[in-house]
């Protein structure tokens, strides 16, 4: 009979303490001020994690819903976006132009060629693998631009760069960027990467009026570009970030550091080892 009685108290403690844990989870300030017993007190802590657990899960779920339904919503009106764009079937042709306007000189350039994936290891290493735009950079530039208003180019990629130099009038602003990023996935979908390669080093801009891979490796090394070495492959590869600031004739200390971080993105894509990337340093020639 006693211990019946002594269990019926302990149950009965028990429920009260529940009571209270559940008083205590949706309303904290209104507990009671009697103390909760070591048993009622870890129920507490145990129920108050499930319903972190539940809010955060509700949200987690409410999140994926919307990014869900955002990406399809993005897919349908980026559809009509993309028929609305100019064809990039002339691509090739204005590649021709811009050589011929400056003079240069256009040459194929396989992409096995050390300055290709010199150019593909410092500025779009994905670019084998991405379908003209990356996502990783786009996000980059969506913070960027909502945090700062930047719209840099900082991480586009290959792809982008081309049909900026080739189609877009203004690429700093918001509606510029979109076009650049819907003419990639155009341009992809269209040619091959290496032609995409090869026309992207045969229409950028390498300083001193040298437009195109074959006029710059006639300007500042007097050889053909399937010539060059690592060391002078890895230096024109550089420039065309800043063509002015890192201008090897000018500035060789500054193209030389730049040329040593092409040199450390070839070492990390694979394409050569780290003592391949020294020598290659070492023999690269002085310019006058």
């Amino acid at each position: 009979m006693g211990g019946r009685l002594w269990n019926r108290r302990r149950g009965f403690a028990r429920r009260r303490d529940a009571r209270k844990a559940r008083r205590a989870i949706l309303n904290p300030l209104s507990e009671t001020t009697q103390p909760l017993s070591a048993a009622g007190q870890a129920s507490l802590r145990r129920r108050r994690r499930q319903a972190r657990r539940s809010r955060r899960g509700r949200l987690l779920r409410a999140v994926a819903l919307a990014l869900i339904a955002l990406v399809a919503l993005m897919g349908l009106v980026g559809w009509g976006y993309l028929a609305s764009l100019p064809s990039v079937g002339d691509a090739q042709q204005r590649v021709d132009a811009i050589v011929r306007a400056r003079h240069g000189i256009e040459v194929g350039v396989p992409p096995p060629s050390k300055i290709g994936r010199a150019i593909v290891a410092v500025e779009d290493s994905r670019f084998y693998s991405n379908h003209g735009i990356d996502i990783p950079s786009m996000a980059h530039f969506t913070w960027g631009y909502l945090t700062t208003g930047s719209t840099t180019d900082a991480g586009a990629t290959i792809t982008e760069q081309l049909v900026k130099i080739l189609y877009v009038q203004q690429p700093h602003t918001i509606g510029g960027k979109l076009e650049m990023l819907g003419l990639a996935l155009k341009m992809d979908q269209a040619y091959s990467k290496p032609q995409i390669l090869e026309m992207y080093l045969n229409a950028i801009y390498y300083g001193h009026q040298a437009y195109g891979i074959a006029q710059a490796s006639e300007t500042y090394f007097h050889v053909a570009p399937d010539q060059l070495t690592w060391g002078e492959a890895s230096l024109l590869a550089g420039l065309p970030q800043a063509p002015t600031a890192y201008d090897p004739f000018k500035h060789f200390d500054l193209a030389r550091a730049r040329q040593s971080h092409v040199l450390a993105r070839l070492v990390a894509t694979g394409a050569l080892t780290p003592a391949q990337a020294a020598a290659a340093y070492a023999a690269t020639p002085s310019l006058p």
